[in-house]
């Protein structure tokens, strides 16, 4: 493979989903076993951004494309030429792509061709041409010239169509009741199949006989296609249909019939975000034709970012380990039946340490760095791989936490300068999107928090309505989380655009959006405010770097509320994020504080809430104030676990475990499984225990009653 995909074994082994269904082995072009013979399903990769969908699909066009035709289209980047004609559409601009990278010759057969499919395209682009316009039609059969090329015995015949074309239908006698458009069409057609076509291929024309209202005959096929596909709607949707069968067939023709052994395999279609309404063109007439018994031999594999399209409501679904060794998949009555969907897993820790292996082959990073980059990312492919090549080409890397690897730049191509990792990741993540309007929203915990901010910090970017609830659709349709808990639920996308509110306006140290933000939010949350809530509030104290009220808090409700209670509020509050400072590097300064590190006297006691307090209240103060900071450290996705703080922590709810009235068996639990949870890079577990189904990723904490209220 020219590059490593971690944790895709199921589709590029030997005995892999690939291999089962194009006949060929991916290593080695070796013969393989079909597993549906007569009958494959069309695979479709679902999955969101980031997760190897595209990459897959370009690992298959590599391997494949010298070994049997393959041809890869993004339906998402099917753009009309500079000056397109009436016969132009998404999906016979696709059709054209998707020919001419067919035709390429391969090892041990002929170079396949097109016949049925140029006749279509030819009559439905002739649809506008006129004596009155030649170079119309020039251009017209310009663009056509990779799909003419795979049938123009000639070599350039079609330069002189147009004459010909325009000279038949001035000779023709004019019937008002006919279109203009099938006479078009079919004087060209004429042209065609008498000047390009060779004899043995003028029978292709037949294969139009079947198009409605042609009676057999298919030339009056032709002529009729050409006029639905004028008319629009429907019938342009008929006609389109019928050229995606088109190109079917052709390919069908290429393998039936020839002496055994001269093509290898099946044909292979790529076709990338196949969710859209043009993927959705290009794969239905498929799929009705097989569903009626049509057989045709072809791979297809496309990729959808929603796992929950219609057209995927009777696809038989399975998860990528699940059909390493066998697809499991039947057709039914359905005509979506004839769909796979395969969801991509997120890569495991091992893969994750894998891909570090491969970028830091000295093992110069910390030890938990990959851990850490799995935590973040969920193990989704797109950041596991910027992070790790960006970790493996640090000059400095023994301090690195996975936070830092965000301000860190990267080479992509040779042919593009260095990118900032963090910059990549987002455009990646979010394309076409406006990060400056998300990065605040990402501040948000609910959808009603998320609002008061687009009213309060992004008054104007929008007069369609509601900004927050179109960005929440958008986030929706990109199969991004929308959660309770977090506006932006997913950790990379929320700890992405949290790093850039931080140094979007580079006016270090006064943050001015960062600070007018996350004000706004602690407005929102005081007392007689929008969404009154003592811990939201807190948590937004301790953002903006007001910790000694965080503790003061703790200190007076550690006795007076339920130590469950206490311990949740103590865990959201603490699941705050850190404000960096821009480049920081050396050690985290929670550490310090966490492991009662801190010199004597260095902060003055309104900052850590022991101005008027008895020897008690200010030694139960001091321990909280080491626990919050050991809490924050510990939960912070931007920084790694700290196994001296983790022991600290432990001890000092041990210790809180003596003083608490009522609570101390709870306390005494958190102290022996809270350090169990951040050992096994899981989030803190509520009651503090083993959680039945550890998460996959850590989402943030979540809620208890009296916290304020999902919505907030």
């Amino acid at each position: 493979m020219d590059r490593e995909l971690y944790g895709r074994e199921a589709i590029f082994d030997n005995d892999g989903l690939a291999a089962r269904l194009t006949g060929l082995t991916p290593t080695g072009s070796a013969r393989a076993a079909y597993e549906h013979g007569e009958d494959p399903p069309v695979v479709v990769l679902t999955g969101g951004r980031g997760m190897g969908k595209t990459a897959v699909l370009k690992q298959l066009r590599h391997v494949y494309r010298e070994i049997t035709p393959v041809a890869l289209v993004d339906c998402e980047a099917v753009v009309p030429p500079e000056d397109p004609g009436p016969g132009w559409t998404p999906v016979t601009g696709a059709l054209q792509e998707l020919a001419a990278q067919l035709t390429v010759r391969v090892h041990g057969a002929r170079p396949v061709q097109f016949p049925r499919l140029s006749l279509g395209l030819v009559a439905v682009a002739s649809i506008s041409w006129s004596r009155e316009d030649e170079t119309r039609a020039q251009r017209d059969l310009q663009s056509l010239g990779p799909v003419l090329a795979t049938v123009d015995t000639k070599g350039g015949a079609a330069t002189g169509w147009v004459a010909k074309v325009l000279t038949k239908l001035a000779a023709s006698a004019f019937d008002s009741m006919v279109p203009l458009a099938g006479l078009v069409a079919e004087a060209t057609v004429e042209t065609v199949l008498e000047e390009t076509f060779s004899r043995f291929q003028r029978r292709s024309a037949d294969w139009y006989g079947s198009y409605p209202q042609a009676g057999g005959n298919g030339r009056i096929g032709l002529r009729q296609l050409a006029v639905d596909f004028e008319r629009g709607g429907d019938l342009r949707r008929r006609a389109e249909d019928h050229l995606v069968l088109a190109l079917v067939e052709d390919l069908v023709r290429a393998y039936r019939g020839m002496a055994r052994g001269a093509r290898r395999g099946r044909p292979v279609l790529l076709l990338d975000n196949a969710h859209t309404a043009l993927g959705r063109q290009l794969v239905e007439p498929l799929l009705r034709q097989r569903g009626v018994g049509g057989r045709d031999q072809i791979a297809v594999f496309t990729s959808s970012r929603a796992r929950d399209h219609e057209g995927l409501s009777h696809a038989v679904r399975h998860r990528l380990p699940e059909v390493a060794h066998a697809s499991h998949w039947a057709r039914s009555t359905e005509v979506t039946s004839g769909i796979l969907a395969v969801d991509l897993t997120s890569l495991t820790a091992t893969q994750v340490q894998a891909a570090f292996d491969r970028f830091d082959p000295a093992g110069r990073t910390p030890a938990g760095l990959a851990r850490g980059v799995h935590r973040l990312t969920g193990g989704r492919p797109l950041g596991v791989a910027l992070l790790a090549q960006a970790a493996g080409e640090a000059a400095e890397p023994a301090a690195l936490v996975p936070g830092a690897l965000f301000d860190r730049t990267v080479e992509l191509r040779e042919d593009r300068p260095p990118v900032r990792v963090a910059d990549e990741l987002l455009k990646q993540l979010l394309p076409g999107q406006r990060p400056d309007v998300l990065s605040v929203l990402a501040a948000a915990h609910g959808e009603e928090s998320a609002r008061l901010l687009a009213r309060t910090r992004l008054r104007g970017v929008s007069m369609d309505g509601d900004v927050a609830l179109l960005v929440r659709d958008v986030l929706r349709s990109e199969d991004w989380q929308v959660g309770p808990d977090y506006f932006v639920a997913d950790p990379l996308l929320r700890s992405l655009l949290l790093h850039r509110l931080r140094f979007q306006d580079g006016d270090h140290p006064h943050y001015a959006m960062w600070r007018a933000v996350h004000e706004s939010l602690r407005t929102a949350y005081v007392p007689g405010g929008s969404f009154p809530s003592v811990p939201h509030r807190l948590h937004q104290e301790l953002v903006l770097g007001g910790a000694g009220a965080c503790v003061t808090h703790l200190r007076v409700q550690f006795a007076l509320t339920d130590v469950m209670r206490w311990l949740a509020a103590l865990r959201f509050i603490a699941a705050a994020p850190y404000p960096r400072a821009p480049g920081s590097s050396g050690p985290d300064p929670r550490r310090a504080i966490a492991l009662g590190q801190e010199p004597a006297g260095s902060l003055p006691d309104e900052e850590t809430g022991l101005a008027g307090l008895d020897e008690r209240a200010t030694e139960l103060q001091l321990q909280l104030r080491r626990l919050l900071h050991a809490v924050w450290l510990l939960s912070d996705p931007l920084a790694l676990p700290d196994d001296d703080v983790t022991e600290k922590m432990a001890f000092e709810l041990r210790q809180l475990s003596g003083r608490h009235p009522t609570g101390n068996s709870v306390l005494w639990d958190a102290a022996t499984h809270w350090p169990q949870d951040i050992r096994a890079w899981r989030p803190l577990s509520m009651p503090p225990g083993p959680p039945a189904h550890p998460p996959a990723t850590a989402h943030g904490p979540g809620r208890t009653q009296g916290d304020g209220g999902s919505h907030a």
